[in-house]
């Protein structure tokens, strides 16, 4: 007996004095919301998917276009959804289809139009088999996807009419495959809940909340979706996942607790999970500036709202917001908004590669993110608090002031990202070497 309280006792000291860690999510998923890949061409379908695989994403997020009157896939879009289920299959990639009409001119507010587009939902789950999860709509809170956004007498008209049409396109897509995992949301993270401007939109807060206020009023005794998806881009590019929206109803990657509470609120009570829905944040894009070496592969001009960052910018950003969902327990998965970028500058610059497929030197250091996520090497005890992974600024300027990350050293690793005792860091003057600069 005496043995064993000399056991307790030192096992007790030890709890005191080796602190408590608390892993990330080994099971969170990391992709890219990217179209290339959905391609008529077999080879070229699995050119770009080797590329979101050699970025080290092991999910692509696919659009898949309702039109009026649709009920059903064409022939051609089976071919190219076989293409691209068998090329992702291939590279062990997870594949997630967004279904969605183009646009506000197309939102399928009749009864009709709801039947046709649930019909066309259950359509793509029944041809496509490889596709476990489907985000239906995108962006419903903002005019450019979804009209009209509010009544006659100022009320929401956007967050009722998006609740019938996904609740009815849950039941026909569980009618062919009841597994089958149906993403609600998908909002954007802005919005002004202001009737009288030209531009109308719904705050990602007060769409959560009309949407539960919508179900409530329904009686609908069943769920309506499996998880909840939305887009936590920052206010512009420049702007560093970490900034929370305390005072606003804007949502990013740092609002975690505000999203948790809010769907908590909308539907906790009820038959549809609210607090504990798991979450997808299925697009988050940070711009990169393009140096004069690549101008020639883009065409237009950059928006003076975009302000996008150097290379290294995109990457410590990009480390952060994905270290900080996986740290974040309701978070299922992550994707980043372009495996590639766009050629047109009026629209997105946020891939791991340039618009002619050379990697940016921000690519090795997502793909090191990434795996140390994977590898359970991110230390979440801290409570969401990012701390650095074993680079700093080769200059004396803070490492979260943006645009100022010209350059790294290495550094003695901290604690936060190197639990795995044998994990290898690739020097940061190795990955400059084998990528070029491109800041």
């Amino acid at each position: 007996m005496r043995h064993f309280r000399h056991l307790l006792l030192v096992a007790c000291l030890l709890a005191c004095v080796i602190p408590a860690t608390a892993a990330a999510s080994l099971t969170m998923l990391i992709g890219a919301a990217e179209d290339e890949g959905r391609n008529a061409d077999p080879v070229l379908s699995q050119m770009k998917m080797d590329l979101a695989k050699a970025a080290g994403f092991d999910a692509i997020r696919i659009t898949e276009v309702w039109t009026p009157g649709q009920t059903a896939l064409t022939a051609d879009d089976r071919a190219v959804l076989a293409n691209t289920s068998q090329t992702a299959t291939f590279d062990g990639i997870t594949l997630f289809a967004t279904i969605m009409p183009y646009g506000s001119k197309t939102t399928p507010l009749t009864a009709t139009a709801r039947r046709d587009f649930a019909l066309y939902a259950a359509d793509v789950v029944r041809q496509a088999p490889a596709i476990r999860d489907v985000i239906i709509g995108n962006e419903p809170n903002i005019n450019r996807y979804w009209l009209p956004q509010f009544n006659p007498d100022g009320t929401d008209a956007a967050a009722p009419a998006y609740e019938a049409l996904l609740a009815q396109t849950y039941d026909a897509i569980k009618k062919v495959r009841p597994s089958e995992v149906v993403i609600g949301g998908s909002v954007s993270p802005h919005g002004s809940d202001n009737p009288a401007l030209s531009r109308q939109t719904h705050s990602p807060t007060a769409f959560i909340l009309d949407m539960g206020a919508a179900y409530r009023a329904s009686g609908r005794k069943k769920p309506i979706m499996d998880a909840f998806a939305l887009h936590p881009y920052g206010d512009n590019s420049s702007v560093p996942p970490t900034t929370a929206h305390l005072d606003s109803t804007s949502i990013g990657v740092a609002d975690y607790d505000k999203v948790v509470s809010l769907l908590g609120q909308a539907f906790d009570g009820t038959a549809q999970a609210g607090s504990s829905l798991p979450l997808y944040y299925d697009e988050y894009g940070v711009e990169t500036q393009i140096p004069a070496s690549k101008l020639s592969l883009y065409t237009g001009k950059e928006p003076a709202t975009t302000k996008p960052v150097p290379v290294a910018t995109q990457a410590l950003y990009y480390d952060e917001a994905l270290t900080m969902a996986a740290c974040q327990p309701n978070v299922k998965g992550m994707f980043l908004f372009h495996v590639t970028d766009e050629t047109d500058l009026s629209r997105w610059q946020s891939g791991l590669y340039y618009a002619d497929d050379t990697p940016k030197a921000s690519l090795p250091i997502v793909k090191q993110t990434i795996e140390q996520i994977h590898e359970g090497a991110v230390d979440c005890t801290a409570s969401n608090a990012i701390d650095d992974d074993g680079w700093v600024l080769a200059s004396a300027k803070p490492a979260r002031t943006p645009g100022t990350r010209v350059g790294k050293s290495p550094k003695k690793p901290k604690p936060k990202k190197t639990a795995a005792p044998k994990k290898t860091t690739l020097a940061p003057a190795r990955i400059w070497e084998l990528f070029g600069t491109g800041l």
